[in-house]
């Protein structure tokens, strides 16, 4: 894409006024309240040390008193005040669990984005190991090793982290498994983002909401395993003491003197439940829907003339006039060998638009994602020749020049789009990391091409999130970043299968357009038949992995002229519509 755009003629299609953009933090009812109440918690453990430690320690001569005005929750055995032992306590047993939590939270989700990331021997692996640590409890897993490493407050939090690590392992390898194969991270494999950038910036932000839950959970889950390592004279020791072991003292007055427990279990249930409501606050704060701007986007609708664009600039037949030329592409499962694309070969001209049509399953999408290089896991792929504007798409080819020679537009516009980034930061990453691009210059070249197929207001968009743009926007938002490293060729996946029929016309207008100034080549994919006659210049009709038939013409793809028994059943299938009633006479139907 140039950064020359023709602007619009119509003033219908001037720019929209300024959205404004309200994208911030959401406050919610849940979170104020958790949030309050872990407030309460943390100043206690930071003010109860300073102000209640002497009177916490202190012995006194009315052990085993009941609950009076002296003492509002009893005394122990040695006549210390249960409700300053219990206050002074909430300091020792949230460091902790704030402690184990950390860590198992770190090694976890490391462990569990990992696998994800390494070669798929060692996933599997991993998965497996991941599957043996979770199915043992974690209080037992931490019971086990607090009595191999000792007692203490370290060696419990340790014990405790080691055994909640199975968990945020589990659920973020579970969370990387369907995010990993999502367009967005396979277009960022595509431009070789190293794994951790990968990791930190494609798949962790998808994950926030389970994983802010499940920290909450597990800090939760830790508190009650801390105080029941102690319980059983694992946790912390004399003259330490923690809920757990305010509650072990407590056990053996519990048909005399009740009142000893109920300081040290409330205490335990309240920091509980203030870190689950922090949890779910915060997943709902997290999470990008929740938080986007409720104003109403405006539309704009291509002029009739872009839907009947003149036909796309003729190139010669010679070799050095071809951007793509395939031969003998076969695709086939890798451990049993069967093949689902055999022996496709075919040329697309500079300029031109090749539509490739069959139904489900035939290896439309298969064919065109091999074309580049996403060949997707469990496949492999060979090739007599495979050439992109020049490049062996057989050999290496950089992330730089793969960039350069090919842009994908994908079938659903929601699934992919990163949903976590606005569209302003995921599409000036691959302007900035690969073709050299300031972040000036590639926002820039982004706000360029979003005028450029007609999306209202660009500016504003680079802020937003995908889930504050309507489907046909969305598309309009893909062809655009699709465009902007000026590719060879366009792979066009499907691009209108999720969207309503007149949104359709728009992307499809949009398409030609670009195809027409830019002389810019597609790969267009698609099951309907009179999109395809509308849109491309040649077509190749595939079933169950070959092309069975080639046709030059669009002109040709009629039930008289078109010779395979397949492409007449395709053309006998596709809808007819009459207007007969239309044009009646008044009062007639």
């Amino acid at each position: 894409m140039t950064d020359a755009v023709r602007l619009p003629s119509d003033p219908a299609e001037a720019p929209a006024p300024s959205i404004a953009r309200k994208r911030g933090f959401v406050w919610n009812g849940t979170l104020i309240t958790g949030l309050a109440m872990f407030a309460v918690v943390i100043v206690v453990a930071v003010a109860a040390p300073m102000f209640l430690g002497e009177q916490a320690t202190a012995l006194s001569d009315q052990p085993n008193a009941g609950r009076g005005a002296e003492h509002a929750l009893g005394t122990d055995s040695l006549g210390r005040d249960m409700l300053a032992r219990t206050l002074v306590a909430t300091q020792l047993t949230v460091g902790m669990a704030l402690a184990a939590t950390a860590l198992a939270a770190v090694a976890g989700i490391a462990i569990g984005v990992g696998v994800w990331l390494a070669p798929r021997r060692i996933r599997e692996l991993g998965l497996r190991g991941i599957e043996f640590a979770v199915s043992y409890p974690t209080l037992l897993v931490a019971i086990m090793v607090a009595a191999i490493l000792g007692k203490g407050a370290i060696t419990a939090v340790f014990a405790i982290a080691v055994a909640n690590t199975a968990g945020f392992a589990r659920l973020t390898s579970n969370l990387a498994a369907g995010l990993s194969s999502r367009d967005f991270v396979t277009t960022a494999r595509l431009m070789g983002v190293p794994p951790h950038r990968l990791a930190m910036r494609h798949i962790l932000p998808n994950m926030s909401e389970p994983m802010l839950i499940l920290v909450a959970q597990a800090f939760a889950g830790a508190l009650v395993e801390i105080s029941g390592l102690s319980f059983v004279g694992l946790g912390s020791q004399n003259p330490s003491f923690d809920f757990g072991t305010l509650l072990d003292d407590a056990l053996g007055k519990l048909g005399t003197n009740p009142i000893l427990v109920v300081g040290p279990a409330a205490a335990l249930v309240f920091t509980s439940l203030a870190a689950l409501l922090i949890g779910d606050g915060l997943a709902a704060a997290a999470n990008p829907r929740s938080a986007g701007t409720r104003s109403k986007l405006l539309r704009l609708t291509p002029s009739a003339a872009d839907a009947a664009a003149g036909s796309s600039v003729e190139a010669p037949e010679a070799p050095e006039g071809l951007v793509v030329d395939a031969r003998r592409l076969t695709i086939s499962h890798a451990a049993s060998g069967r093949e689902l694309v055999k022996d496709v070969s075919f040329t697309i001209r500079r300029g031109e638009i090749l539509g490739i049509v069959g139904e489900s399953g035939s290896g439309k999408s298969l064919t065109a994602s091999t074309v580049a290089r996403l060949v997707p896991e469990g496949l492999e792929a060979r090739a007599a020749s495979l050439d992109v504007a020049g490049t062996d798409m057989l050999g290496r080819v950089s992330p730089t020049e793969l960039a350069q020679r090919i842009g994908l537009v994908y079938q659903d516009p929601g699934t992919s789009l990163n949903p976590a980034l606005t569209l302003g930061s995921q599409f000036s990453d691959v302007l900035t990391s690969r073709l050299g691009h300031s972040r000036k210059e590639a926002r820039a070249r982004i706000v360029a091409g979003f005028r450029s197929v007609l999306l209202p207001d660009p500016e504003s968009r680079l802020g937003q999130h995908p889930h504050e743009l309507s489907g046909g926007m969305k598309q309009r938002a893909m062809i655009a970043s699709a465009m902007s490293t000026a590719p060879e060729l366009i792979i066009a996946d499907e691009p209108t299968t999720a969207l309503d029929v007149t949104v359709q016309r728009e992307v499809l207008s949009i398409i030609k357009r670009m195809n027409v100034e830019h002389g810019t080549s597609v790969l267009f994919i698609s099951h309907d038949l009179g999109v395809v006659r509308s849109l491309c210049d040649r077509v190749l009709v595939m079933r169950e992995g070959q092309i069975v038939e080639r046709i030059d013409s669009t002109d040709q793809l009629t039930v008289d002229t078109v010779d395979h028994p397949y492409t007449k059943q395709l053309l006998a299938a596709t809808p007819v519509v009459t207007v007969d009633a239309l044009d009646a006479p008044e009062g007639r139907s």
